[in-house]
């Protein structure tokens, strides 16, 4: 566990480092993450892995990679290391901290070792695990945590490599054929957490909830209680899937692909974080919610 003391300094004092794999036949490119506030050293790692995943053609969402990222926290950010292989469809990363002990029970909803200080910086509720859980399952993807080689951990992401271009156009076309109007949503069967994944996506509720996402939800609600038929205009389809596409994204990110001025871009952003389908990180930019993940996956598609 992280001596909550080191967690006050304002900044981390390692790097970590990114391993890039183009080719197993060769070495890996790296990558460094320089030293940086907790929140600043986060979204870089999650950010940058996120970046060079999908520059290799990998599938996986920055949701799904940042929630992992912030795990480094429980190892004091000590000798962090991302590996990505399999053309961005496999990501592993390991530490040298103190490990997990109890590797099945950390993917149930609600279990943490999260301290006081470490809620200054990440959710804490013990939603990370469940929700990469559950969208590799939809995805038909795998999660494993395994021991490192002498102390810390690895946890690896996979998925079946896909086109996520085609992915995002099928998304595009599915919003423009659903008009200005509800998107389809609630469609789905649901299933419970299993350890091989189902034949079809689906998804099983967690404990506690938030019956209206117009009030807000929480981290630790996923998959999250939705209306039926959440109505989003136009340029909210638009936004949500250029948040999709990009990761992290803040208004200058998309007020020249939305063709608006930057008042407009951020009144849009601050409606959908209201309503629950973005949430803020460093650097004052908003990433896909729970809910939003969530609202993609069962329109059936990969982001």
């Amino acid at each position: 566990m992280a001596d909550e003391s080191s967690l006050s300094l304002s900044l981390i004092g390692t790097r970590a480092r990114i391993a890039v794999y183009d080719d197993l036949r060769s070495s890996p490119r790296i990558i460094e993450i320089e030293s940086a506030s907790i929140p600043d050293f986060i979204e870089s790692i999650a950010s940058t892995t996120y970046s060079e995943a999908r520059a290799l053609g990998g599938s996986l969402p920055y949701t799904v990679i940042r929630e992992i990222a912030e795990n480094f926290i429980h190892a004091d950010f000590k000798e962090c290391a991302v590996s990505l292989l399999n053309h961005g469809n496999t990501i592993s990363f390991s530490d040298q901290g103190p490990g997990i002990e109890k590797k099945l029970l950390v993917q149930q909803p609600g279990v943490t070792s999260a301290t006081a200080d470490m809620k200054r910086f990440i959710k804490g509720v013990g939603s990370g695990f469940p929700i990469v859980k559950e969208y590799l399952q939809f995805s038909k993807g795998h999660l494993s945590i395994t021991d490192n080689a002498l102390e810390g951990v690895v946890i690896t992401l996979s998925v079946e490599p896909q086109s996520s271009a085609g992915a995002l156009g099928s998304l595009n076309n599915g919003l423009a054929a659903n008009g200005a109007g509800a998107l389809p949503f609630g469609g789905a069967q649901r299933h419970g957490a299993t350890d091989s994944p189902p034949s079809s996506p689906t998804a099983l509720p967690l404990p506690g909830a938030v019956a209206d996402p117009s009030a807000g939800f929480q981290a630790a609600d996923y998959p999250p209680s939705l209306p039926a038929q959440p109505v989003l205009d136009e340029r909210e389809k638009r936004t949500l899937l250029l948040v999709a596409e990009l990761g992290a994204v803040g208004p200058n990110d998309l007020v020249k692909r939305l063709s608006l001025s930057a008042p407009t871009v951020s009144r849009l952003l601050k409606s959908l974080e209201r309503r629950g389908f973005l949430e803020p990180v460093a650097r004052r930019k908003r990433i896909l919610s729970n809910a939003g993940l969530y609202l993609l996956q069962e329109m059936g598609l990969q982001i």
